[in-house]
């Protein structure tokens, strides 16, 4: 089946077309600036053939139409006709406390996303326009939500509910619900294949980019997640703080008076590598600091040999810190499934951060954590799946690169096959 996979943002459009058969990328691209000046098409064939044009979009619809235009291009597509689209599979940040699984778009799912954007303001909204600019463009052909919050519904209330008034935790929804669930899922279940999908598996699963999260999952099934009622709760990210003391919020707000719009916009935007490290929220930014590399295109890059130190030693603080709260995450995941089989890194940072990697798993001979260290320094910037345990290693330890498109391809799918 030909699946057109699509991740619709508020000016954006991603996009890959799939041949789930083979598993095969056929096309794939992204629309910019939908909307605005300057919009444009980023195209690329699975032969390598790419193209970049500049293109009015004035919305979603006029997007679709320019991708489907693309896809079916004498020069640079990749099939004949839309009629070669069986369907189309949408990514959906959040699905709330009301979607466990993935499922066709019908009126009653549309407003139950549009119920969500309180959840998801930035993410939702855009998903419903892509949505509806699939269906008017295609409106015979089969439209599948994936939810990025789905896999996580397995959790007990004991896991996702907060200690707050019981009446306003279930009258307002506010539970945990986790982030990048599709990934989780899609590293968990090949994780699972590689254990021989041995019974009641105790997998940790590291979603390492510049948005971070890690999952516990038990026999496929998520016990716990370390993002919250948003994505900003949890180990430390890129420009995100991660978990902090609730008090230190209203203590920011009253010492530098300012809003809650301003302290919302501090935790998310100017914190995590970039706050510690005052220079940067890339990871390849701070590990080059580290070795005394710096990003002179940054406006942030040191020119003394005393800048340089500092820059140096805050980079290493803010690498050190994420390490520490991965381990932390994996210890404590480990108790609560009473064991651990695997751990899986995945994402940006987890599949090409080799001193990330070393970081989190030295010193873990209690677990009977084994890495063969030359290996994971190599490991980087490749598509394989990689085994860093060794023969002696208790724990299996993998970089697995996560594919949240091919997860979503596949959902797309058998649910077409089954209605």
């Amino acid at each position: 089946m030909k699946v057109l996979v699509v991740n619709a943002g508020s000016s954006s459009l991603k996009y890959q077309l799939m041949d789930t058969t083979t598993e095969e990328v056929l096309g794939k691209g992204i629309c910019e600036r939908i909307g605005m000046a300057g919009s444009l098409i980023e195209h690329k064939k699975a032969d390598g053939t790419k193209i970049k044009k500049e293109i009015p979009m004035d919305d979603h619809s006029v997007a679709t139409e320019i991708v489907v235009g693309m896809l079916t291009d004498p020069e640079y597509g990749c099939i004949s006709s839309m009629d070669e689209i069986e369907a189309v599979g949408h990514r959906v940040v959040h699905g709330g406390p009301y979607v466990s699984e993935s499922c066709l778009v019908t009126d009653e799912v549309l407003k139950i996303i549009e119920k969500c954007v309180e959840f998801a303001p930035l993410h939702n909204p855009a998903h419903i326009m892509g949505i509806k600019g699939c269906q008017k463009v295609m409106p015979n052909t089969p439209q599948v939500v994936v939810f990025d919050t789905a896999f996580h519904q397995t959790m007990e209330p004991k896991a996702y509910t907060y200690a707050l008034p019981i009446k306003m935790v279930e009258e307002d929804n506010i539970r945990r619900y986790g982030a990048h669930g599709t990934s989780h899922r899609f590293v968990a279940n090949e994780m699972i294949k590689i254990l021989g999908n041995k019974p009641d598996s105790k997998i940790v699963t590291c979603h390492i980019g510049n948005g971070s999260s890690i999952s516990a999952v038990r026999d496929g099934r998520v016990v716990d997640t370390s993002m919250g009622f948003t994505p900003l709760d949890g180990v430390e990210m890129g420009t995100r703080c991660g978990a902090i003391d609730p008090a230190i919020v209203p203590y920011i707000m009253k010492k530098y008076n300012i809003s809650v719009d301003e302290i919302t916009n501090f935790m998310n935007k100017k914190c995590g590598f970039l706050g510690v490290s005052a220079y940067s929220s890339d990871s390849r930014d701070i590990e080059g600091a580290i070795r005394g590399e710096f990003n002179e295109d940054l406006d942030t890059c040191p020119t003394t040999d005393e800048e340089k130190a500092i820059v140096t030693k805050h980079a290493q603080l803010a690498a050190d810190i994420l390490a520490f709260q991965v381990k932390k995450y994996i210890g404590s995941y480990s108790a609560i499934m009473n064991g651990l089989d695997a751990i899986v890194f995945t994402a940006g940072m987890g599949e090409n951060n080799p001193e990330l990697r070393e970081r989190v798993c030295r010193d873990m001979e209690f677990y009977g954590i084994d890495i063969d260290f030359e290996l994971n320094a190599k490991t980087l910037r490749q598509p394989n799946i990689v085994e860093l345990s060794t023969p002696k290693s208790k724990v299996k330890v993998y970089v697995l690169p996560t594919n949240e498109e091919l997860m979503i391809a596949r959902d797309t799918e058998a649910i077409v096959l089954a209605k």
